[in-house]
């Protein structure tokens, strides 16, 4: 997927959250610097999390160990609980945290025959 449509995929999930009434700040730019970062940091309840956005049209989406290490860095950095938010093409937002996801010999993933071990976005945060 190129650059603009992740973006798009951002802003859309931004403009749910803010519209749910949740906290939401989008980190610009997220991907194109060297240190770990995040794309949404997400506040409800007294909770904050950081979230790692994709939005993919194939049937599994891979994560390197690198980009896994680095969602857990910047979520240690502000106290808060790592999530992969994700997209499939036509399926809505579901949320992983990251003991979720499944693994290969050097990567994680999220299938899409997964989805229900994922939180839909109207049931995130679970209480």
């Amino acid at each position: 997927m190129n650059k603009d449509k992740g973006t798009r995929a951002e802003r859309e999930l931004f403009h749910k959250f803010w519209d749910a009434g949740y906290g939401v700040v989008r980190v610009a730019g997220s991907g194109s610097v060297p240190l770990p970062s995040c794309d949404l940091l997400v506040s409800s309840k007294g909770r904050l999390f950081v979230l790692e956005c994709k939005h993919t049209q194939k049937s599994i989406k891979y994560f390197s160990q690198k980009e896994i290490d680095d969602l857990r860095t910047i979520a240690s950095r502000f106290c808060a609980e790592p999530f992969i938010a994700i997209k499939f093409h036509y399926k809505g937002w579901y949320f992983f945290s990251l003991d979720k996801l499944g693994r290969t010999k050097q990567n994680y993933s999220i299938p899409l025959s997964c989805l229900e071990e994922g939180i839909p976005f109207a049931c995130f945060p679970l209480e």
